[in-house]
């Protein structure tokens, strides 16, 4: 059995779910985008790294992870008001969101370059008898 429910929020709640959108969209997008940055500092090879493109993240710096970024959440609560306007559990859960769809689009990158041929599939090691 199926249950089906409509929620009619007031003006006040729909307000105040719209606002958590907001924080939730910022919060998702400043992820992604030191996400991106970290990977994009790393693109270029040792021996012919271009000298109009430079590292934008210290070469010591850590990948920015799940735990990583959870943790730079809670500084940043600490001293945004924009931020401690939504609830933690809520902000958690988009940074959790964010960490699964990049997991998800590097594997999927490479099986879908993998059936086009583009990168060599893993094949098992046969053993020759002689």
């Amino acid at each position: 059995m199926n249950w089906e429910y409509k929620l009619l929020p007031t003006p006040e709640q729909k307000e105040y779910i719209e606002h958590t959108l907001n924080v939730c969209r910022s919060v998702w997008n400043y992820n992604l985008r030191e996400l991106k940055d970290y990977l994009n500092s790393r693109s270029c090879s040792i021996n012919s790294c271009s000298r109009l493109s430079e590292y934008i993240i210290p070469a010591d710096a850590p990948f920015p992870n799940y735990y990583h970024q959870a943790q730079n959440l809670v500084t940043a609560k600490k001293n945004n008001e924009f931020l401690k306007s939504a609830p933690s559990q809520v902000l958690q859960q988009v940074l959790r969101k964010l960490e699964t769809a990049f997991v998800d689009m590097k594997k999927r990158g490479r099986e879908e370059l993998e059936s086009r041929g583009v990168l060599p599939q893993e094949r098992p090691k046969t053993v020759r008898s002689l």
